[in-house]
């Protein structure tokens, strides 16, 4: 079924554009494409609604090896979701384009369903171009897989007749566009400033000579990594340990070794920490677990950055944090945290992340953790500083978290001897009042939240076996806590940043 298009009138710059436009879209129309009558259609349905992109994010986070491959499906997908938004809003209300005419084109190439929004811009081209965009932002080797389907799926509107050249090309431009949009205002990693840490003196061990590494069984995808560092580094000791046998494990390959490695989660890598600054070695970080953090700030992604670090002997000094009395009481040894350590609703969240994470998977079951604990109301009442409130959330950070968007985000320096005290106060749905803010602006901005920056930090009046978490791993305390660091007690492989 064919539509006539109204021209501008003659002579004027649009109806310029429009000749040339018409005179582009007959020359595609009326040529041979060896092999796009059978791809180009299909192609081009599968982009509906953003599927083949959902699914192309999907299946980035599942065979990405790296953080770095979950970072560009999200950045993709939130490209994405800021172009059709500003499409479908302004700029198709904008320009009320007809449709091409379809008589033009050969039947064999034209979409099973018409669309019936205007032609100006595309919003397919847009999609595309944005997730694209936003993946490469991120992720060059993946955006260099992506952008070929992507162009793929841009010609394919005017190849089936949906669309004008320009229009295609207006809307590839309002992808790039959203995808930079979004850039400047959530950073890329690769944006942030070089991490500000003091460097430390540690031997250099070329394919691993000297390197004990211990690996956690139960860790994530600590297994895998282990096998990659078994293949980069030949001349390493590679031990693999049950969760239970970590501790001697973690001694004996400190007394071996010249530098420990270890390759596990937040809480693995916790134990190893305590354990290579007791023994003044120097650590090397595989991350092999959901999150890691530690890693992440360090900016070690894979297991290739660590393998740099120590072919080259680069190494930096970090803060670890201590509570004391430690898990196993007055008795014991203090504790140590790498990344944070939190009171109130935190450990119910690890807790439920832990119970979910064999049935559903580590990021499936943090989202539902997430949830449940944004949902509930069980604030604590204890005395911080010599204040008796009731808190909902305290949060102490080895190191101040920066900001990247709207929540904070990662560390640029894990020496720098402070404490990010972050306090979310007791009260009706703080949770979701906490999230509504975050999506608003800063944190530091809520009612509900406080943010101080502190070397030490005082909590007493607690309830006997109140839980606490560190790095990802659950305690119970007495009725007191004292938070502090011990400053640049530890080093750590880690790759210069280029």
């Amino acid at each position: 079924m064919s539509t006539s298009n109204p021209l501008p009138s003659a002579g004027s710059w649009q109806a310029r554009l429009h000749r040339y436009d018409l005179a582009a879209f007959q020359t595609v129309a009326e040529r041979h494409w060896p092999g796009a009558e059978r791809v180009l259609p299909r192609l081009s349905r599968s982009a509906n609604h953003g599927v083949l992109w959902f699914g192309a994010a999907a299946g980035m986070a599942a065979l990405g090896t790296s953080a770095r491959s979950r970072r560009a499906a999200l950045r993709g997908v939130a490209s994405l979701a800021l172009a059709s938004a500003a499409i479908n809003t302004v700029a198709k209300k904008a320009v009320r384009r007809e449709r091409p005419i379809l008589d033009l084109v050969p039947v064999i190439r034209r979409l099973k369903r018409q669309p019936f929004t205007t032609s100006f811009p595309s919003g397919h081209s847009a999609s595309a171009a944005a997730f694209a965009t936003g993946v490469a932002l991120e992720s060059k080797s993946w955006g260099a897989v992506v952008a070929p389907v992507a162009a793929a799926v841009a010609a394919s509107r005017v190849y089936t007749g949906v669309h004008y050249p320009s229009d295609v090309l207006a809307g590839a431009a309002l992808g790039i566009g959203a995808a930079f949009a979004l850039r400047g205002v959530v950073p890329t990693r690769g944006q942030l400033p070089a991490p500000g840490r003091p460097p430390a003196q540690a031997p250099a061990l070329p394919a691993g000579k000297g390197l004990v590494v211990v690996v956690n069984r139960a860790s994530g995808t600590a297994t895998a990594t282990a096998g990659l560092v078994r293949d980069a580094l030949p001349l390493a000791t590679v031990m693999e340990c049950a969760p239970t046998d970590l501790a001697g494990c973690l001694a004996e390959a400190a007394e071996r070794g010249t530098a420990l490695g270890i390759c596990g989660g937040d809480g693995t890598v916790n134990l190893a920490a305590s354990v290579a600054a007791t023994h003044g070695v120097p650590l090397a970080v595989f991350p092999g677990g959901t999150l890691n953090h530690f890693a992440y700030d360090l900016g070690i992604e894979a297991v290739h950055d660590t393998v740099m670090a120590l072919t080259a002997g680069d190494a930096v000094r970090v803060d670890l944090g201590r509570f004391r009395p430690g898990p196993n009481g007055p008795s014991g040894p203090d504790g140590y945290f790498l990344n944070a350590f939190s009171l109130g609703v935190y450990p119910e969240l690890v807790r439920t992340r832990e119970h979910w994470a064999p049935r559903i998977g580590g990021w499936p079951a943090g989202v539902l953790a997430a949830y449940e604990a944004l949902r509930g109301e069980r604030p604590l009442t204890a005395e911080l500083q010599g204040r008796r409130r009731p808190l909902w959330l305290l949060f102490v950070g080895n190191g101040m978290f920066q900001r990247v968007g709207p929540a904070p985000g990662r560390r640029h320096n894990l020496a720098d001897g402070l404490l990010d005290v972050r306090v979310v106060h007791g009260g009706r749905t703080p949770g979701l009042r906490l999230l509504a803010a975050a999506v608003a602006g800063p944190l530091t901005r809520s009612p509900v939240h406080a943010a101080v920056r502190r070397r030490q930090v005082r909590v007493s009046g607690l309830a006997e076996g109140t839980p606490y978490a560190y790095d990802g791993e659950v305690a119970h305390s007495g009725t007191e806590l004292q938070i502090d660091k011990v400053p640049e007690a530890l080093s750590v492989y880690c790759p210069r940043p280029v």
